[in-house]
């Protein structure tokens, strides 16, 4: 069983700025890939950012330059920094882990998610 912990969402004024984090904790041998993802109203989940444990990262086309992830491999955390938020970046940001238990099998997690809201 593993734990996440969201924080950081909040209200923002459009062009401000946010620092999401998300601490996992739990069975984990490994944690292979985190990211972040969101879902909008009437929207499909999609993906903002990823990173490997290696410190590859992904990027959603719409936060690329504005977005940046990162994390802390000794503490199973992961960070995504958002700046020159805009409103239609207002969404529900899902934590995600992907990682090995002590059993050999690999698995993913989500957190419960946390409200960005951008104001224009």
């Amino acid at each position: 069983q593993v734990h996440l912990v969201e924080s950081g969402g909040g209200l923002v004024q459009a062009g401000g700025s946010l620092r999401l984090s998300c601490a996992a904790s739990g069975s984990i041998f490994s944690i292979n890939v985190m990211g972040w993802y969101r879902q909008a109203p009437g929207k499909q989940r999609e993906l903002v950012a990823r990173i490997t444990s290696g410190g590859s990262t992904n990027y959603g086309d719409s936060v690329k330059g504005r977005f940046s992830i990162s994390r802390d491999n000794a503490e199973n955390t992961v960070y995504l920094q958002m700046n020159s938020l805009k409103a239609d970046d207002t969404a529900v940001y899902y934590c995600n882990v992907k990682y090995s238990g002590y059993d050999a099998r690999d698995y993913s997690s989500w957190g419960q998610g946390t409200q960005v809201t951008v104001s224009s």
